[in-house]
C-alpha cells in the first residue's frame, strides 16, 4: 500500500519502495552505520545493500495515515550501537515526516552485523 494524501490540486500517492529509499539515505548518513542489509538473511550471510537497492533493507507499513518502518543495517565495528539506532530513530521519524508529510508511528533497528575495520 502507498501513502495516498489529497489537497485541492488532486491527489498525492508516494510508493513505498521511495519511503524506503529516502529512509536509507536518511539512516546511511548516521555515524557508525556501514549501509542497510538485505532483510531476507536466511542462510545466516549478510550482504551489504548498494544504494540503489535500499529499499531491500527497509521494510515500510503505512495503516491509517501512520508510516512504521523497519530498517536492516550494518554498523561500524567498535561504535555504541545503541547510540546509533538511537541517532537513526530519531533522524528517521523527523526528516521522513518532513519529506513525505505524513506521520511516521514507529522505526525499529534491527542491527544484522558488524563491519570489521579491515573486512
Amino acid at each position: 500500500m502507498a501513502a495516498k494524501s489529497e489537497n485541492k490540486y488532486g491527489n498525492i500517492i508516494i510508493s513505498n519502495n521511495v519511503i524506503a529509499s529516502a529512509a536509507g539515505i536518511i539512516a546511511t548518513s548516521c555515524y557508525g552505520v556501514v549501509g542497510m542489509a538485505s532483510r531476507s538473511t536466511k542462510d545466516g550471510i549478510v550482504s551489504l545493500l548498494k544504494p540503489s537497492n535500499f529499499s531491500k533493507g527497509i521494510k515500510v507499513t503505512i495503516e491509517d495515515n501512520e508510516v512504521t518502518v523497519d530498517m536492516y543495517i550494518v554498523v561500524q565495528y567498535g561504535v555504541n550501537i545503541n547510540a546509533i539506532c538511537k541517532s537513526i530513530i530519531h533522524g528517521v521519524k523527523y526528516r521522513l515526516s518532513e519529506i513525505i508529510g505524513m506521520d511516521v508511528k514507529a522505526v525499529n533497528v534491527f542491527v544484522e552485523s558488524i563491519r570489521l575495520p579491515n573486512a
